[in-house]
């Protein structure tokens, strides 16, 4: 048997570099790099001190030599570093980065819908911002947050959306779902591949119902004007809706300021649809502010935690709804029910569509110029005194038609 020589052994030993040769590799003044016989252009970057470096030497495409470090000789054995060390010398060899970047963690529900506010609602100076980021806050938020945003899918949304309905309406949660779709326009408007996953039929009221034609009877309307002698600050702004026929947001945010002499100046938000711009206002429905306390420091007839908002409260509606027995209407329908009762008490159509702020035609719009001052402060009194009546009628009096006929 030929015995092998010392040169040849030292042949062998080379062929091969282990995790255990890799350790022992000598130190020297100077960092130097040893390489991995079974792999080339991989090797070991050994330093004066501390663990060496698994790295590769290789050219790009433009001929460029590229030293890529795969990772220290104490974290990974040789073996993963040659199966790495492949990967990379074939990417670089390509004109690629070295490592593939890893994926980037899609953003949260959350960041999103701050985006989205941030972006466009606040931009596009919304009026409903406030109400947008409330239902977001209070109904989404909470149940999807902290999801990806990119990977909600139908099922997600259609859960969202029965929980929400089955908790805080049907409203609610269309409202949360209209919120959600606009953003996710949004979204598919800045990302290529972005897919929404909304879809037909995902609304709980149906587009037909979602309209309103709800007017309180000549009973209904009795009962809750009684019923609101004893609601305090919230029986008061339930009958100044009635007596004037506004929105329950500009009802809520009445400022003593905007009272004078019996005429209420309703100020206009930046884009705000309408309002009546002034009213004057009737007899009952100044009496009844007269008795409102005044708060120092605090502007606002309905004095609350800004703008009234403790003076409306669900609670109060409801008590106010056992009181007077009367179910299933909302405060905006005072409103419709104020603009109905107009046309009962005589007055013009154009007259009680200026009193609600509703636009009267472009045409006459443009070239009459007319303030209705005189004409919007009649409808109103003609609507209290209509009102008077329903609420206290004459002795003796035959129930009236509407009343007959609603009940």
């Amino acid at each position: 048997m030929t015995e092998i020589g010392p040169t040849r052994q030292r042949r062998a030993r080379r062929a091969l570099l282990t995790d255990i040769g890799v350790s022992k590799l000598p130190r020297k003044p100077k960092p130097y790099f040893h390489p991995d016989p079974q792999l080339v252009g991989h090797g070991v970057r050994v330093r004066p001190t501390g663990p060496g470096a698994f790295t590769v030497i290789v050219r790009d495409p433009y001929k460029r030599q590229r030293w890529v470090k795969i990772g220290s000789t104490d974290a990974m054995t040789i073996a993963e570093a040659r199966d790495i060390g492949r990967t990379v010398i074939r990417r670089v060899e390509q004109g690629l980065a070295p490592f593939e970047a890893p994926p980037t963690k899609p953003d949260s529900v959350a960041a999103v819908a701050d985006g989205w506010l941030t972006r466009y609602v606040r931009k596009s100076g919304l009026r409903t911002a406030a109400e947008i980021e409330r239902v977001l806050k209070k109904y989404v938020l909470p149940h999807l947050g902290s999801r990806a945003f990119v990977e909600l899918k139908r099922r997600d949304i259609a859960e969202l959306l029965d929980h929400l309905e089955d908790c805080h309406g049907a409203h609610t949660a269309d409202a949360a779902l209209a919120h959600l779709r606009s953003i996710a326009t949004w979204v598919q408007s800045r990302d290529d591949d972005y897919v929404p996953p909304f879809t037909k039929g995902m609304r709980r009221v149906a587009k037909h119902a979602r309209a309103r034609s709800r007017t309180l009877t000549d009973a209904e309307l009795r009962a809750v004007w009684m019923a609101a002698d004893d609601a305090g600050a919230f029986g008061s702004l339930v009958r100044l809706l009635l007596l004037s026929g506004q929105r329950l947001a500009k009802v809520r945010t009445m400022r003593w300021r905007d009272l004078a002499d019996g005429v209420w100046t309703i100020p206009t938000a930046p884009r705000e649809k309408g309002n009546p711009g002034s009213l004057v206002l009737p007899a009952q429905a100044l009496a009844m502010i007269k008795g409102m306390p005044r708060l120092a420091g605090n502007p606002y007839i309905f004095a609350g935690n800004g703008a009234g908002s403790k003076v409306f409260s669900q609670s109060y509606k409801r008590a106010l709804d056992k009181k007077a027995n009367v179910h299933g209407w909302k405060l905006h329908d005072c409103r419709r029910s104020a603009r109905s009762l107009m046309s009962r008490a005589g007055v013009r159509p154009d007259i009680a569509e200026r009193v609600l702020g509703h636009a009267v035609g472009n045409i006459q719009a443009t070239y009459d110029r007319h303030s209705y001052d005189a004409e919007k402060a009649d409808a109103l009194r003609k609507l209290a005194a209509l009102i008077e009546r329903i609420v206290n009628p004459p002795s003796g009096n035959v129930v009236p038609l509407h009343e007959a006929a609603s009940s």
